[in-house]
């Protein structure tokens, strides 16, 4: 362990039974010079967190607080080496956007942290709700996708990629309709009682037709871009036979799959095909 990696602990561990410091700790990373305007889609993200509870010590959610605080310690100690030898791979990402504040430089490193994540903490998720883990995967796959809108347009959005790249851009309140939740799934957790097919069937008309027109289409291409983009070869291990996975998520292809797609949805899926990737 570094002894930047020792600090950036010892800072994650003032805030971990207070969910407002943590909200706090994660917008100073952003203060900087550069670094303003990428704020807006992580701290939407967290505040929706701080809503549902996830992050309270009490009542909250052991696997949500782990990959915040993941997150958190990548930053800070990518803040604090400067440059200098630092603990892993997303760390180094981060560094990489601290000297280079860019969209795409944005997304590989809070992406790879936010695998990280993931990857460290799967028990964790099995103690989750079946339907908490459903929102776990598709939190994770919104967030794939994102990325891949703004690195690879033409994989995310087919022939309308180029006009379609900046509504990804985290520096705009257009990312929100990628990261954000709110208008997906119920606002109190854990999710529970109820059925799968009807919390699916109960998500918006936008969300479905981005969720079910243009992302489930990819999702294979999806988590093969990200693996290579982040370097994390694991992440296909989340898919299996095209649906999401992580966590012993309740793989239901009805939850993943409209079996009479409307003409709206099949038009959605045409204009947005995949044809290649930009570079």
């Amino acid at each position: 362990m570094t002894p930047h990696r020792e600090a950036a602990d010892g800072r994650v561990e003032q805030v971990r039974d207070d969910a407002a410091g943590r909200f706090r700790l994660a917008g100073e990373f952003y203060a900087a010079p550069g670094r303003r305007g990428f704020a807006r889609g992580e701290l939407s993200f967290l505040r929706w967190e701080f809503e549902r509870g996830v992050l309270s010590s009490v009542r909250g959610s052991p696997w949500w607080r782990a990959v915040n605080e993941r997150l958190l310690r990548d930053k800070i100690e990518a803040d604090l080496a400067g440059g200098g030898e630092v603990s892993s791979r997303a760390v180094e990402l981060w560094t990489e956007f601290v000297r280079r504040p860019t969209p795409v430089t944005w997304y590989r490193a809070h992406n790879a942290s936010i695998v990280a994540g993931y990857l460290e903490h799967e028990e964790l998720a099995h103690d989750e709700t079946p339907l908490e883990r459903f929102m776990i995967n598709v939190t994770l796959v919104r967030a794939l996708y994102a990325h891949a809108l703004v690195a690879e347009p033409r994989l995310a959005a087919g022939r309308l990629g180029r006009a379609a790249r900046h509504l990804g851009d985290p520096r705009y309140g257009t990312v929100g309709l990628f990261l954000s939740l709110r208008r997906v799934f119920p606002q109190h957790y854990p999710v529970a009682g109820g059925s799968l097919t009807r919390l699916v069937a109960e998500e918006g008309s936008l969300p479905r037709l981005l969720d079910f027109g243009v992302i489930i289409p990819r999702l294979e291409q999806l988590y093969d871009f990200a693996a290579k983009s982040l370097d994390e070869p694991r992440i296909t291990e989340l898919i299996t036979d095209g649906i999401p996975s992580y966590g012993k998520a309740p793989v239901e292809r009805s939850a993943w799959t409209v079996a009479r797609p409307s003409r709206t949805l099949r038009l959605v899926r045409l204009a947005t095909k995949p044809v290649g990737h930009s570079r």
